[in-house]
């Protein structure tokens, strides 16, 4: 199995030498494993490891590149991009492109030891490179080997998906696999889809000094997240000189022109590469899985609450099950499987409190219940909101654009969700993810000290704005007459 990734420069070549080197030998198979799993992206590498840690027979399967898209692809390269842009954003100055690139693909391969060839045989886990299919329910063939399994874990991922758009696919598009292999800075960029990948991108490369045009169907950028968190990004785009085209469907693609219908009307924008960040497939294809009688749809695999599929030694994580396609969740997802596999465990991804983040700047990040749902509880709920222009530590960074808000149960108090649109809302926003998982009251959130001057400390501001309510007139007037009574003793 050869794998390259362009450019093939020293990073690169230092990369696939960790991740899928050329003369890695695959092991002979040690009897019936404990666990096979297929997929080492990060649900498969947290479970590898973790299942071999605790003492199982473990066998790794992986096609391509060790560490999967959130390493190669993902989360690793776009935020050395996002900081290298943000730094040129905040100094004023065009950065070298070619420069950033390399500087991104440096720091992508100091990581990548973490996820090795290497270091995963060294836990004691069986690494085969190659295709792996299932031939049976409880075995899987790779690269001429037959690996009998008393359990096995899916967890292939997903990749970047082409909406069936005339002349799209012969356009040759940038997706995230191939977007971190440019070396030369497109003067004109046409990013197809509006999502978190589209947004951070689209703000990347309009800092980097291209002319960037934003097509979304939807009316709003980031439609999965509070609407005034995309009047604000939206804003800051405008603000950037961001072209966005919204409300728009694309009906076709010439070369690299791009024709958008918006109600009636057609137009053509041109440019010089076009981004697809459109959504996401599932990797099922080529692993036989009816042979396994694994049930799956067009967006993965079919798991129950627990992880297993139709075929009960059989498990899922990750992007090709999941609807929260996160390396965090992946991680998460990754330790149900092992306890539930291995040991009749019980656990539930219905139990999960799953935070996210989107890492434009400002960066928006949620947990929990959604203002949607909060509206649709109608009276049951309570909603607290603060501008970040009320915060002290904001105000003197210059960085008041954006929010928080906090859902709680009326009675109790207890917080159920919390969105916040900052400059450190990724950050900021694992409080409210503790307090949802810990069941915690605004009034725990209200009585612990934050240092000053933070921006975190809009969430005890918001926990003070809910007991300050709760203080009726009624509470005050008793309130008023102990006092008096305090005073004449």
């Amino acid at each position: 199995m050869t794998v390259t990734v362009e450019p093939q420069d020293s990073h690169n070549k230092a990369l696939v030498d960790m991740l899928a080197p050329a003369n890695w030998q695959n092991p002979v198979p040690a009897g019936r494993y404990n666990l096979v799993v297929i997929g080492a992206g990060p649900a498969g590498l947290v479970v590898a490891a973790g299942a071999a840690g605790l003492g199982a027979k473990v066998a790794l399967v992986e096609r391509h590149l060790m560490g999967g898209d959130c390493l190669n692809f993902g989360c690793v390269p776009s935020k050395a991009l996002l900081k290298a842009a943000h730094k040129a954003h905040d100094s004023g100055q065009t950065p070298d492109f070619a420069a950033v690139m390399e500087d991104m693909r440096q720091k992508r391969t100091s990581l990548a030891h973490h996820d090795s060839v290497d270091r995963f045989s060294a836990l004691g886990v069986d690494v085969f490179l190659g295709d792996g299919k299932f031939t049976s329910p409880s075995s899987i063939e790779v690269a001429g080997a037959k690996l009998n399994f008393h359990r096995a874990v899916i967890a292939t991922g997903a990749r970047a998906a082409l909406p069936p758009i005339p002349g799209l696919a012969e356009a040759d598009p940038l997706v995230n696999e191939s977007l971190f292999s440019l070396t030369e800075l497109p003067r004109r960029l046409i990013v197809i889809g509006a999502g978190p990948i589209g947004c951070e991108m689209a703000q990347a490369f309009r800092r980097f000094g291209a002319e960037v045009t934003l097509i979304e169907m939807a009316d709003r950028l980031v439609p999965i997240e509070d609407p005034e968190a995309s009047a604000i990004l939206k804003a800051q785009f405008e603000k950037e000189d961001i072209h966005m085209v919204l409300g728009a469907a694309v009906v076709r693609v010439n070369k690299k022109s791009v024709t958008v219908k918006e109600g009636d009307q057609e137009r053509t924008l041109e440019g010089d590469e076009i981004l697809v960040a459109a959504g996401r497939i599932p990797n099922i294809e080529g692993l036989d899985l009816e042979t396994a009688g694994v049930d799956y749809h067009r967006r993965g695999v079919t798991v129950n609450d627990r992880l297993q599929t139709s075929n009960a030694k059989i498990y899922a994580a990750g992007d090709i099950c999941s609807p929260y396609q996160f390396t965090h969740s992946a991680d998460a997802m990754a330790r149900i499987v092992i306890q539930n596999a291995l040991f009749f465990g019980r656990k539930k991804t219905s139990d999960l409190v799953m935070p996210w983040a989107t890492y434009t700047a400002p960066e928006i990040a949620h947990v929990g219940m959604t203002a949607k749902e909060a509206t649709e509880k109608g009276d049951e709920i309570v909603a607290y909101s603060a501008q970040m222009a009320e915060i002290d530590r904001a105000v003197l960074e210059g960085e008041t654009a954006g929010f928080a808000k906090i859902y709680a149960d009326r009675r109790s108090g207890r917080i159920l969700g919390a969105t916040m649109m900052s400059a450190h809302a990724g950050e900021s926003i694992s409080e409210m993810a503790l307090a949802i998982t810990a069941r915690l009251k605004m009034a725990d959130v209200a009585a612990t000290i934050h240092p000053y001057p933070t921006q975190a400390e809009i969430w005890k501001r918001l926990a003070g704005e809910y007991l300050k309510a709760k203080f009726t007139p009624s509470i005050a007037r008793i309130f008023r007459v102990f006092l008096k009574l305090f005073a004449k003793t």
